[in-house]
């Protein structure tokens, strides 16, 4: 069940209460920077089971040429 708009308003109030106004835009660029870190690690590792499958896919038809 995702958050309504309501929730976000009150979580965006706590957050700017607790961390200030000054303060928050760091956190929002570091969380940014983390998530996009993150994105392209899980991508990298997708594209690594990509090589592999082909890898493998490679192997089995120079197999089965030779026979």
């Amino acid at each position: 069940m995702a958050p309504g708009p309501l929730s976000l308003i009150i979580i965006g109030i706590v957050a700017l209460l607790i961390f200030g106004p000054k303060k928050l835009p760091e956190l929002g660029k570091a969380f940014g920077s983390s998530l996009r870190e993150f994105k392209n690690a899980t991508k990298g590792l997708a594209d690594d089971d990509e090589d592999d499958k082909t890898a493998k896919k490679n192997d089995l038809d120079k197999k089965d040429e030779h026979k």
